[in-house]
């Protein structure tokens, strides 16, 4: 079922097997294209994996693609969020709204989703704009970076924990904890048919967003979670992978220790440009010098704060390696190889 990259325009539902359906939603202006919603038949109602960016374009696709398949989303009895970024939490409020259906997601998310509903739209821009600041962002990139802010998603009903089964009639469907590309990113473990739905956590050709938010931040480390996640997906051995973006594929245990050696590979990179740096260096100035999939002087606003998110996770796992070290009393905060 592995196929190549294509578009939104050329992509459409489809039967996975076993009483799973597969309807892609769009993502506007994004370059991932669309997200991959899945739903689960059983006789109370589909069971959806994430809904779908809140857009009117993507609850079209999402109400129109269920219906296709002969399944009404005012049926749907419950949304399982592998996380709570918003090409995958988006409409699950909408979906709730349209037929009662219950919203599950991993407590750690649930702390963040009301975290940010808290936030006020001003305390919202002030947080981020120190944090890139502190990064040593500019004034203008500070400003660019800050102007949008997607609708927080909707609260969940259900808050689930590492092992949890979903309620999902007929079906086993087991809650597999896998933070780093969120706190709370879950997997989904199809234990009756061997698959997985893998979220973000594992996708075919491209890895996920691995950050630290705020950048400086020492109490945390997302990519060895990742790392140690990859590691805990990898021992349920070779099940067929049901991701969020790209397409089906058969080895999620092979696709994850290609994605490890993805990241040990960056690390080395990292620690190689502090190396040559002739002074220690801020989270901004690392990630416009690594390597990325184009140009530095080519990357938006919001692409640029993620790369520095992406860069202070991998600088961090560094720090707790011994590798690196981080400066004190600066600002913004520097990095510079361990001597």
């Amino acid at each position: 079922m592995k196929s190549r990259r294509r578009p939104y325009s050329e992509q459409r539902p489809i039967d996975a097997g076993g009483g799973v359906w597969s309807v892609p939603v769009p993502i506007p202006g994004n370059p991932l294209g669309y997200t991959l919603i899945y739903a689960i038949e059983s006789p109370a109602g589909p069971v959806l994996i994430d809904a779908g960016w809140n857009d009117p374009e993507s609850w079209l696709a999402l109400r129109d693609g269920l219906g296709s398949v002969g399944m009404d989303i005012r049926d749907v009895r419950g949304v399982v969020v592998t996380h709570f970024h918003p090409d995958h939490a988006g409409l699950a409020g909408q979906v709730r709204e349209e037929s009662g259906a219950w919203i599950a997601m991993h407590e750690a998310d649930v702390a963040l989703v009301e975290l940010i509903r808290d936030f006020e739209e001003g305390a919202h821009q002030d947080f981020q704009a120190d944090m890139l600041r502190r990064a040593g962002a500019g004034a203008v990139e500070v400003e660019e970076v800050t102007a949008n802010r997607p609708r927080p998603p909707a609260r969940p009903d259900l808050v689930l924990r590492d092992g949890d089964l979903i309620d999902v009639p007929g079906r086993r469907l087991r809650t597999i904890w896998t933070p780093g590309h969120t706190p709370g990113h879950i997997c989904l473990h199809l234990e009756d048919a061997d698959r997985i739905f893998t979220g973000d956590h594992v996708l075919p050709a491209i890895t996920p967003h691995i950050g630290i938010y705020p950048y400086d931040r020492a109490d945390v480390d997302p990519l060895s979670d990742f790392l140690d996640s990859l590691e805990k997906v990898k021992g349920l051995g070779d099940l067929e992978a049901l991701p969020a973006h790209e397409w089906i594929f058969p080895d999620t245990a092979a696709r994850a220790t290609e994605i490890v050696a993805h990241h040990e590979e960056k690390l080395i990179r990292i620690a190689a440009l502090l190396s040559e740096a002739e002074e220690p260096l801020t989270i901004w100035e690392i990630a416009a010098r690594m390597t990325w999939n184009r140009p530095w002087e080519d990357f938006p606003p919001m692409l640029r704060g993620m790369a520095a998110g992406e860069a202070a996770a991998h600088l961090r796992t560094l720090e707790v390696r011994g590798v690196i070290r981080r400066t004190t009393g600066t600002d913004p905060v520097r990095f510079a190889l361990h001597s």
